[in-house]
């Protein structure tokens, strides 16, 4: 497979009133097309710092990211960013809303219209294209939210947390849905999360981060039968991943 993305003992400092203080030490990470790479780690550890230096909104105190094998130029990463909240416009239509990485760019071409409506249909939101973000459930709204993410047709998936909003029931949901668009549409991607389940679930890769500054603790990957996160979590290894993963991060 070919490498999408390359980390080279990657460090990040930052001054304080007071001191300066390491938030990421000579982290190293490859990702490959097709790898659905899961981050997890300590509250507070950088896992969210990762992503955005990965998405050129940090830039590191030294070592370099390569995309494609090239020092990344921010200008034309091909990538898209998911957070925590969903971030619809409550203003704007779910359609428009989808739109709106098209106006960003300035490439809402008639096409590019049409591959959005397009997503819109296959993922089962077309009758809700002229509703608004308050009449979607909280699901749906992450599902529009994912698509939007998607229309601009990135080679790389970044998802921060997209599922802690949501109980717990809604979750296992959510996940299964944005599961299944990410590998119909091929998408390589770096999830963060510190939800260890999750990380199993969904991932074939598992990066652990020790305590701030963070460093690769260990890298897993987990082959666990199941088409599904849900089926995954009903198979017999998944218990024995998860017991050895927590005392991994417990120690």
């Amino acid at each position: 497979m070919n490498k999408i993305l390359e980390l080279k003992n990657v460090s990040l400092t930052y001054q304080t009133m007071d001191d300066e203080i390491t938030a990421i030490d000579n982290l190293s990470l490859n990702c490959h097309e097709g790898d659905f790479i899961s981050i997890i780690g300590p509250s507070g550890c950088g896992k969210t710092t990762i992503l955005s230096m990965i998405a050129g909104l940090i830039e590191p105190s030294s070592g370099e990211i390569l995309f494609e094998g090239k020092v990344r130029d921010t200008k034309k990463l091909s990538l898209g960013y998911m957070l925590q909240k969903d971030h619809l416009f409550a203003w704007r239509t779910i359609e428009k809303n989808v739109f709106l990485p098209l106006e960003i760019k300035g490439v809402k071409t008639n096409a590019n219209k049409e591959y959005a409506r397009a997503l819109l249909c296959k993922y089962g939101l077309s009758a809700f294209k002229d509703k608004y973000p308050d009449q979607l459930s909280g699901g749906m709204r992450q599902r529009v939210a994912l698509i939007r993410t998607l229309v601009s047709n990135p080679k790389l998936l970044l998802l921060d947390e997209p599922f802690s909003a949501l109980d717990y029931q809604t979750r296992l949901a959510v996940c299964d849905d944005v599961y299944s668009i990410i590998k119909n549409e091929n998408k390589t991607t770096i999830l963060v999360t510190h939800d260890i389940s999750e990380a199993i679930a969904m991932s074939n890769v598992i990066v652990v981060l020790t305590e701030r500054p963070a460093k690769v603790k260990s890298i897993h990957r987990p082959n666990i039968l199941g088409d599904t996160p849900l089926k995954r979590r009903e198979s017999a290894d998944f218990g024995l991943w998860f017991e050895k993963i927590w005392k991994e991060l417990n120690q």
